[in-house]
């Protein structure tokens, strides 16, 4: 068995996918990585095949039609021979001082008698253009140096979440609960983070810069015009978040208190993206999103209405305004967005 399986989802990354395998590499045996060719149509395929040939028993190509990011990162979990399991978009990369830490804490776990579930670390925004990159670190609300439980943990403040550039499950958690991505779906990643969390009991956060997350082009899924074009999807996944949990059922306190906010982030950044686009028909599913959490949860409606969120509905006049622009700046801590 691998210590580390890194999934990379990729679907015409022939641009980005070197460099992306390529810090991934001094993992050694330790690592098996992973490149789903989501049905790639430039030289995505064969600079996989190329790697796999090249580093047998480390590289792995598994290529499959076209899914959508939640596939490509279904079929990693299904193909993971490793303990433990991380994504790594193909358009990102990692630190080298920072993986070999990781990959140290990961084996003193993998030969200790004490189980973890879920590694937390810091990630960059590789900002195309931006000389001083924002780092999202965790310090102020983790413990350090030791393996802790959601009740050991502190405030998690509006805009700071552990998000999947952060995290590295253990695989078997990943199985346990089931989880199973949409296809075709963009911005699965909340819901890779946000399912799995009622199953994890033991976390360790290590205060380093690893994951560099790429940001800045203008077709990327994060971009804001992008984002708006493809808000069904959003909308889909916020859904999805609604119907996962009855949150009010969680029994430990912190872990409810964080998924409920994480929650309420992501209705944030559906309904400021559905405003923001100024159109008819999106301020329409606005109402109809706000009508679905009301039916399927009225207590949580009431609940998401008493904080930033609720303001947010009531975008006439200028208080309006101001209060979406102060959700969407949120939004923006969250995801980036160029």
């Amino acid at each position: 068995m691998k210590l580390l399986t890194i999934a990379i989802p990729s679907y015409n990354s022939e641009d980005y996918l070197e460099k992306c395998v390529k810090s991934l590499l001094p993992g050694g045996e330790d690592v098996e990585i992973l490149i789903v060719d989501d049905g790639s149509k430039d030289m995505t395929p064969e600079i996989a095949d190329a790697f796999e040939k090249k580093y047998p028993g480390i590289v792995r190509a598994i290529h499959q039609e076209n899914g959508g990011h939640g596939a490509a990162v279904n079929t990693g979990i299904k193909n993971a021979t490793g303990l433990f399991f991380k994504v790594v978009d193909s358009d990102d990369w990692v630190d080298l001082e920072s993986y070999r830490a990781i990959l140290e804490k990961l084996r003193e776990f993998a030969g200790g008698s004490e189980t973890l579930d879920m590694l937390i670390s810091n990630f960059v925004y590789e900002k195309q253009g931006v000389k001083h990159k924002r780092v999202m670190r965790y310090t102020s609300m983790l413990p350090q140096d030791k393996l802790f439980g959601w009740e050991d943990t502190k405030h998690f403040r509006k805009g700071l979440y552990i998000l999947m550039h952060s995290v590295i499950y253990r695989t078997k958690l990943l199985r346990d609960c089931e989880l199973e991505l949409p296809r075709h779906t963009f911005y699965v990643d909340n819901l890779f983070i946000y399912q799995p969390l009622p199953y994890v009991k033991n976390m360790y956060y290590l205060n380093v810069d690893f994951y560099r997350y790429f940001i800045g082009r203008e077709d990327q899924s994060v971009n804001e015009k992008v984002m708006i074009s493809r808000i069904d999807q959003q909308i889909k996944v916020n859904k999805i978040m609604v119907d996962a949990y009855d949150l009010w059922k969680i029994p430990n306190r912190k872990l409810r208190k964080y998924m409920f906010n994480y929650l309420e982030i992501i209705t944030v950044i559906s309904t400021v993206m559905l405003i923001r686009s100024g159109t008819k028909e999106n301020l329409e599913k606005k109402r109809e999103l706000w009508g679905y959490i009301k039916q399927q949860d009225l207590r949580l409606f009431h609940h998401l209405r008493k904080g930033i969120m609720g303001r947010t509905m009531n975008l006439p006049g200028r208080s309006g305004r101001k209060i979406s622009i102060a959700a969407y700046k949120i939004s923006q801590k969250v995801v980036g967005f160029n």
